[in-house]
């Protein structure tokens, strides 16, 4: 590596093998997107203005959904940008700010999943120390907490990425700054860098997974135990919605990041990114909304407000 001239910048290869896609995929990407944004938006304003809605899991609601518009918009409005000029090239302080972010927020999303079963196993398992085991300085520490484990994942990720040598051509197959990606452009030996990443994402999923699984363990037991079918079925539907999230969230999460195999496949790997940065922060206000009374119940309530529906 003594001859080796370090690029100023990146090219992010994505889906260039098929240029015919690519006037597809800017417009699918500018839909949803758009989708995302009036979605998330829509929730976020939504929980704000309606006073029934201010409750600790709503308020993890739309700390979600402000986490899925940062999640989303650190790679979406750059990736339609090279779908619409053909150009695929990004700085390196860019690559390094992306890849940060990115780390930042789905770090963050996968602890706040996990703290919203923890929410639901507390409001149904101890409902009548749910106020005073989720008062607000409780939700805004365990807020805090989620960042504070995205904060450092994400500098470890990155600084350990991006303390590699890049020279030669800088490409990166994959239509964002990704770890693995952006990792196995350096043309270096990465089996330390990949037994880190795999022991970090993997600890990661593993301990908020456990979270989620034991929390639900407690919820279906006290479920069962309710008499009425009323009463089950109202304590059911205010998990489903949530149960959803986290089994498409951390789906391809594992996918993605919980196996070295992946690192192989990268155009299956391209795939299923598309999905977990782009389609699930849309899906998540969409699977709360459908499938949430009171969130439908809320948005009646703000319509019947509107002077053209009175």
């Amino acid at each position: 590596m003594e001859n080796c001239t370090m690029i100023t910048q990146f090219i992010l290869v994505g889906f260039q093998d098929d240029p015919e896609l690519q006037l597809g995929l800017c417009l699918l990407f500018v839909l949803l997107y758009i989708i995302t944004l009036m979605g998330n938006i829509g929730m976020i304003t939504l929980i704000t203005v309606d006073a029934q809605l201010h409750s600790p899991m709503y308020y993890f609601l739309k700390n979600l959904s402000f986490l899925d518009i940062c999640y989303s918009s650190v790679i979406t409005p750059k990736a339609i940008l090279n779908f619409a000029t053909r150009n695929k090239g990004i700085s390196y302080n860019e690559c390094a700010i992306q890849m940060f972010f990115f780390s930042l927020f789905g770090t963050t999303e996968c602890f706040f999943l996990a703290v919203m079963a923890y929410d639901r196993f507390n409001a149904i398992c101890n409902p009548l120390l749910y106020h005073t085991t989720m008062s607000q300085k409780i939700c805004a520490l365990l807020v805090a907490v989620s960042y504070f484990f995205g904060f450092l994942n994400c500098c470890t990720q990155t600084g350990l990425t991006f303390s590699l040598p890049y020279c030669e051509s800088g490409e990166v197959n994959q239509f964002f700054c990704d770890v693995p990606a952006v990792m196995h452009a350096s043309h270096t030996d990465t089996f330390v860098n990949e037994i880190v990443l795999l022991v970090m994402c993997g600890f990661i999923i593993v301990v908020t997974a456990t979270i989620v699984l034991v929390s639900y363990g407690y919820i279906v037991a006290t479920i069962l135990c309710i008499p009425s079918v009323q009463g089950r079925h109202k304590a059911f539907s205010t998990c489903t919605s949530h149960i959803m999230a986290v089994t498409l969230f951390y789906g391809t999460a594992f996918f993605m990041y919980g196996q070295l195999g992946t690192m192989a496949s990268p155009n299956q790997g391209k795939v299923v990114s598309v999905f977990y940065t782009i389609v699930i922060p849309m899906l998540n206000p969409v699977i709360y909304s459908l499938r949430n009374k009171e969130v439908k119940d809320a948005l009646g309530r703000q319509l019947k407000k509107m002077s053209f529906f009175q």
